[in-house]
């Protein structure tokens, strides 16, 4: 039953949708791509620990009693700092990559 107020939006025909391409096919290149956050932080203070983490990005999560649920509770909420989090995490790998590991 259709409301004169609410028309019904129509369907494309079915040749004329798409399947969506894979998560895989769309990042092939991505190395962020299907890594969670926390997997993030802990290779990160794993590589580096807590004291040179919280010089390379000083931020309170990091420098006071830092532990990974406390750093990822603040990360889902702060795009910037979530945004160096990851760099960071690509200049580490760059920098393992150099260095043969």
């Amino acid at each position: 039953m259709q409301d004169d107020d609410h028309p019904a939006v129509p369907t494309p025909p079915e040749s004329q949708t798409e399947p969506a391409p894979t998560a895989r096919a769309a990042q092939p290149r991505n190395p962020l791509h299907g890594l969670t956050l926390e997997t993030i932080v802990t290779r990160l203070a794993d590589f580096y620990g807590w004291d040179d983490l919280g010089q390379r990005i000083p931020i309170r999560c990091f420098t006071h009693e830092p532990s990974v649920g406390s750093s990822l509770k603040f990360l889902r909420k702060t795009p910037w700092a979530r945004e160096k989090v990851e760099g960071l995490y690509l200049f580490m790998l760059r920098d393992q990559k150099r260095q043969g590991f």
